[in-house]
């Protein structure tokens, strides 16, 4: 079976950008395919956070969502999950990943987030989805996102959009 599906969208604002975060977050719920692995890739200021902002609250955070620029990763236990958001933009070595046990974050009911995913090198795992969001040439709050199947899992997820 065929595991590539992509799917390409512009939102005009960040209300559309939280309806789709949110669509994907109940998609991969419903689902129930975790772990579960998505790249997000952009420039800096695309939207990447935002974005998992919304993903993440969706899923049932209701405390703030902070970058994890300077600290990585956050983790975020929720009731039916547990997500970590990476931002590996200030990784300096890739290979520092396994100082922190990445391998450990790919289990159970776990959602991993991955902003700047190619600084990951080898030690990050294969994407189900991976995000590619691009700031619109027409307006500086509107976005152009692609969400692409990586895998069986993903192909699923993306499936009713």
């Amino acid at each position: 079976m065929e595991s590539n599906l992509s799917v390409h969208t512009a939102l005009g604002n960040e209300l559309e950008t939280a309806n789709l975060a949110t669509k994907l977050a109940d998609n991969i719920k419903r689902a129930k395919c975790m772990p579960f692995v998505i790249y997000l890739q952009g420039d800096l200021g695309a939207g990447k956070t935002t974005f998992s902002r919304f993903f993440i609250q969706s899923l049932g955070h209701s405390g703030t969502v902070k970058s994890p620029t300077y600290t990585l990763v956050e983790p975020y236990e929720l009731e039916t999950c547990n997500i970590f958001h990476f931002d590996l933009y200030r990784l300096a070595d890739p290979e520092e990943l396994e100082y922190v046990g990445i391998r450990d974050y790919y289990t159970g009911k776990s959602i991993c987030i991955f902003e700047w995913p190619e600084k990951g090198g080898q030690y990050l795992a294969a994407p189900d989805i991976v995000i590619n969001i691009v700031l619109s040439a027409n307006s500086s709050s509107a976005r152009d996102i692609t969400m692409a199947s990586c895998s069986e899992v993903g192909m699923h997820v993306l499936k009713s959009f």
